[in-house]
């Protein structure tokens, strides 16, 4: 990686970004995580947590407008504008939680007592708990008090500083709800006004990452024949599809790591997961199913297409048929979003690196391998450079006890957040007090 380019920050905006971070509140912060967590934001079912996001955001002085999808859910735009001839600069965040938050989880995400499962929130000392309390709901506060600071600051502004929320950010299809996620919500808040020559947006690990993988979500079908309990084995015309699938696994685990391995690239290692397996009826375990499904979400790096990685998964299922002649085999690629890209060498992108530097005091590291998927990928795919900056995560010794694994992502310790708050102030001092001549645009 090339180091930052530095560019003259000047005593004057020196002066704005301190006293912007001067007016940084951790305990007003810390409340709108409580209170935003404490609204209940389901994909696809985000209208009430958006409305009161544009209630917040009108209140600090920004032009802020809910924009509905549906009857339940919908996106909020908000702006400052600066004095003209500047970027506009677009903090951007999804809204939504990646779980039900009710009985409909279980006992797929685990025990159901922890506190980090439910979209009810806590405080305890500078911890907030709750479903979504650090991811999404601790990043939209986090924006939000950049924001706050930066208009209280009285920071004479060229650029327009905008404010995206968007339902549909997580990674999920729910049909029950107009097949919400994969960022159908950040396409419709784009195409209704919210044009940006740059975005920030906030996500875990503490570096500043350019780029970010797509989506491949695949089924693979072991086949076999409907049986009866009561059957001897060897019967003829009786194929287990079950049995069969425990050889199938252990190959597509395998391959799962080759191909991540195979397809890495910038800073993206596009990892897989098998997600689940389905087969057969609990209300007929007398009749084992002629189907055993595996279904799995495969990352993609933002110089493979989609179409490249589905080639490269029918070589995989050629291969294991001619190894595994008895196995029958069918599969299809039934979700897919590609990556996205900005030049390392993008202004934001280069701005972002200079506040984390200038928190850090040292230059920025190579980040470690990336496979999460955000909008941001979404963002830079419809031509907005997008800077990804992030925080320590997750938080460490939490006194209340929380789910193993990534939970609810809802456990949220304030002062872990309040560096990356002044790394984004810096970013937006930077960018939105410049001439459109400076940021190469």
């Amino acid at each position: 990686m090339k180091p930052t380019v530095q560019v003259p920050f000047g005593e004057q905006r020196q002066q704005w970004l301190d006293a912007t971070v001067a007016r940084l509140d951790p305990t007003r912060l810390q409340r709108l995580i409580f209170d935003l967590t404490d609204i209940h934001s389901p994909t696809g079912a985000t209208r009430e947590a958006s409305e009161f996001m544009a209630s917040r955001l009108g209140k600090i002085g920004m032009n802020a407008r809910y924009m509905p999808i549906n009857e339940i859910t919908g996106n909020v735009l908000a702006e400052k504008r600066g004095s003209g001839g500047g970027a506009a600069v677009m903090l951007y965040c999804p809204i939504d939680t990646h779980l039900e938050g009710n009985a409909d989880d279980q006992p797929w995400v685990g025990p159901s007592h922890f506190i980090d499962l439910h979209p009810q929130a806590k405080i305890l000392g500078d911890w907030v708990y709750g479903l979504g309390a650090s991811n999404p709901k601790g990043m939209i506060a986090t924006l939000t008090e950049v924001a706050t600071a930066l208009i209280e600051a009285e920071v004479p502004l060229t650029g327009d500083l905008l404010f995206g929320l968007a339902d549909g950010g997580m990674p999920v299809d729910i049909a029950a709800r107009d097949h919400a996620g994969m960022s159908n919500g950040l396409h419709h808040l784009l195409a209704r006004g919210a044009a940006a020559d740059f975005a920030i947006i906030m996500k875990p690990w503490n570096f500043v990452y350019h780029e970010e993988p797509g989506i491949g979500w695949f089924r693979l079908r072991v086949l076999g024949s409907y049986g009866y309990a009561g059957v001897p084995r060897g019967t003829p015309g009786f194929r287990s599809s079950i049995i069969p699938a425990a050889t199938v696994i252990p190959e597509l685990e395998q391959w799962l790591i080759d191909y991540a391995d195979r397809n890495e690239s910038g800073v993206i290692k596009p990892h897989g997961w098998i997600a689940g397996i389905r087969s057969g009826s609990d209300e007929r375990p007398s009749f084992p199913s002629a189907v055993t499904e595996l279904f799995f979400d495969l990352r993609i790096n933002p110089r493979t297409s989609p179409a490249e990685v589905k080639a490269q998964f029918a070589a995989f299922v050629r291969d294991l048929s001619a190894r595994f002649p008895d196995l029958e085999l069918e599969w299809d690629m039934y979700g897919s979003v590609p990556g996205g890209t900005t030049d390392p060498d993008n202004w934001i992108i280069q701005s972002a690196r200079r506040g984390w530097e200038t928190e850090e005091g040292r230059p920025h590291p190579v980040p470690d391998p990336l496979g999460g998927q955000t909008d941001g990928a979404a963002l830079r795919r419809y031509g907005v450079p997008t800077a990804r900056i992030g925080w320590p995560w997750p938080a460490s010794g939490s006194p209340e006890p929380v789910a193993e694994g990534l939970g609810g992502m809802g456990a949220t310790y304030v002062p872990d957040l309040m560096p990356c708050a002044r790394k984004i102030a810096y970013a937006l001092i930077d960018t939105l007090t410049r001439p459109r001549s400076e940021l190469g645009l």
